[in-house]
Formats: C-alpha cells, sequence, structure tokens
C-alpha cells in the first residue's frame, strides 16, 4: 500500500468498465476520453499477453535492423506494441497518433475529438532480460487548427495520462485529472481491476534513482547533489541515502509510486545530451501528470514539466520527478548559489551547503 497523507481506497476490484463508466455518466462529453483509456488497456492487454509467453514468441528483444527516428534499434516487440496500440485506438476517437516508433504524427479519424501520445515499449532493452517493461500515454484534445497544435502545446493542457507496467503481474495507473487510479490486469478475466485510487506519493524518501555511471559526464548540481547523499550520515544532508536504478522509466516510475522516492535523468555534457534523452510529449509530460495528481513534484532542473511546449515531435528533455521534498531539495542545486565545490575523497569532488 502506497504511504499517503491521506489513505488510498482499496476498492474492491471494480473492473475497468464499470469505473469508467460511473465516470462518463457523471458529467456530460466524457465517453470519447473513456474510450482512448479503454482502448489503451486493451491494447495494453494484448501486449501483456505476447509478453508473457517471453522466448515462446521467439526472440522479442532482437533488433530488426532498423532506427526509429531518434537513432535508437528497435527491437521486435517495439514494432508489436505499436501495432496493437494503433489498432485499438482505431477503435476510438483518436484524431492524431505520436509515438515513439513513428516519424511523424498520424491521422487515425479526421473528425476525432483526441489526440493520443504513446511509447509503446518503454524499457525494450530490457525485453530478454525478463526486467519489467512498459507503455507510457498522453491524451491531448485534438486541435481544430491540425495536428501538429494537438500536441504542441503546455503539458498542463494534458486531459489525462497513465503507464502500464509489464512486471511479475501487470498494472495500469492512470489519472483523467480527478487523482491516480490503480488496476491490476486479472490473468483469468483479461480485465484490469480497481486496486485503489487517489494514490498519494509519499512526500519525503531516502532513495533515489540515477545512472551513477554518467557522474564524470554531469554538470556540478547533480554532481553535488549526489556527493550530499552518498556522503551519508556523516555528510552535510546528515543521513543515509539508498540508490536504485532498473533503466526502465515505468518501472521507475512504479516503485515511486509504490513507497516514495525521487529520479533523475539529467542533461549531462555529452554532445547530443546536453538536454537530457528522455521524450518531453511521450514520456516526461505523461509521468509529471501522474505525479502531480500523487501530490509529488516534475522538473527538468529550473521549471515545471508541465509548464513546458513541446517544439518537435521527439524533443528530448531532462526529467526530475517523485516525492515533492526531494524534487524541491534539488532544484535548489541548481538555483541556489549558496552551494560550492570542494574535493571529495569519494567521487574527486562534493558539495557543501551553507546556510
Amino acid at each position: 500500500m502506497t504511504s499517503t497523507d491521506a489513505p488510498a481506497i482499496h476498492a474492491g476490484g471494480k473492473s475497468l468498465a464499470s469505473y469508467l463508466e460511473i465516470w462518463r455518466a457523471a458529467h456530460p462529453g466524457r465517453e470519447s476520453l473513456a474510450g482512448v483509456v479503454t482502448a489503451v488497456a486493451e491494447a495494453g492487454a494484448a501486449i501483456a499477453h505476447i509478453i508473457l509467453r517471453g522466448p515462446l514468441m521467439g526472440a522479442m528483444g532482437v533488433e530488426i535492423g532498423q532506427a526509429n527516428v531518434d537513432g535508437d534499434k528497435q527491437r521486435r516487440l517495439d514494432m508489436l506494441a505499436d501495432g496493437a496500440m494503433v489498432s485499438a485506438l482505431r477503435r476510438s476517437s483518436t484524431a492524431y497518433y505520436a509515438s515513439e516508433e513513428e516519424e511523424s504524427i498520424l491521422t487515425l479519424h479526421a473528425g476525432g475529438e483526441l489526440a493520443v501520445a504513446v511509447d509503446p515499449l518503454d524499457g525494450s532493452s530490457n525485453i530478454d532480460a525478463n526486467i519489467s517493461i512498459g507503455t507510457i500515454f498522453s491524451v491531448f484534445p485534438a486541435s481544430p487548427a491540425g495536428a501538429t497544435a494537438s500536441f504542441f502545446r503546455p503539458g498542463s493542457e494534458q486531459l489525462a495520462a497513465g503507464y502500464i507496467i509489464y512486471g511479475p503481474h501487470t498494472a495500469l495507473l492512470f489519472t483523467l485529472g480527478e487523482g491516480v487510479a490503480h488496476f491490476v490486469l486479472d490473468p483469468e478475466s483479461n480485465e484490469f481491476r480497481l486496486i485503489a485510487e487517489g494514490l498519494r506519493i509519499q512526500p519525503s524518501t531516502r532513495e533515489y534513482a540515477i545512472n551513477a555511471s554518467n557522474y564524470r559526464h554531469w554538470t556540478p548540481p547533480i554532481r553535488t547533489f549526489m556527493d550530499d547523499c552518498v556522503a551519508g550520515a556523516g555528510g552535510p544532508r546528515g543521513k543515509d541515502f539508498n540508490m536504485r536504478w532498473v533503466a526502465s522509466l515505468v518501472a521507475e516510475t512504479h516503485r515511486i509510486f509504490m513507497r516514495g522516492g525521487v529520479f533523475l535523468y539529467p542533461g549531462d555534457q555529452r554532445p547530443g545530451y546536453e538536454h537530457g534523452r528522455l521524450r518531453l510529449l511521450y514520456e516526461a509530460n505523461p509521468i509529471a501528470l501522474l505525479v502531480e495528481q500523487a501530490g509529488g513534484a516534475a522538473t527538468d532542473g529550473y521549471g515545471r514539466i508541465l509548464d513546458r511546449t513541446a517544439s518537435a515531435l521527439h524533443q528530448r528533455t531532462a526529467l526530475i520527478f517523485g516525492s515533492s521534498e526531494k524534487v524541491a531539495r534539488i532544484t535548489s542545486y541548481f538555483t541556489d548559489s549558496t552551494f560550492e565545490r570542494a574535493r571529495s575523497p569519494l567521487f574527486g569532488e562534493r558539495g557543501l551547503f551553507h546556510a
């Protein structure tokens, strides 16, 4: 159970269909959004079935000899997941579809009401290692001005967002702008059933997730934060911390929802990494909306993710999110001039905070 300011409500296994019907009936004009969430869930259930069979389906993690528009090698399961999502969303009121696996925005229904951005298979490099992977989705209203205008707008204008995690069980977490609901796929009925709603992220934590192998490339604010955490109880923070790193954004996010923590994928000094590597439109935006709906925070180090407007379909961004107190602390490393640098026996440098 998630640690909360107000405990999450465990709701006895209500089906996703029943949940969405109650939500849809509460106000007019909700049919299309409920239909999109239903379609995403149907695609997720199909993807989960493929993943469940693992190597029985062949080498799903094998690179298929081509790269997506960002140069990342596509794997067989990437393309199967993308196809499942497109097929499902064609049965909804989706006008425009943006995907990590597509070079441009697809028009599914010219008169549709919604625009859906998807990372069909986050963490695909972990497929053959049997590590949790997932699907991330974001929903905007379709703009009368067309496909580009539908997506190139502040992340705060999202109508819904969520992710599906394919792990020991398949879970769906999403928000319709009224808090975060947690569903689990029942393998017997193939239905998503409600586990809890009103999830809240633990406000403070001693756990963080970052790829420490990139330490030498980080900018001073991130090095300072990490040095102070690694120094533990004897350092300026005065307490010990634990580090986690799965290299799957959905897996990292789910852990934070279940027990708190903070995730960092900053920009760094390598060519092509200056602005981060995660995609603003279909990774950072939906995760940021979910996190804020659960009382957490999401930033690029300098400002709120949801205040940013994408200017390119596959635009990259730095992303730091999770427990609100920790995110605020990390932001201060970027903005507070009282941080200084000094030599450290651990990583060669460390940060000292002067009150």
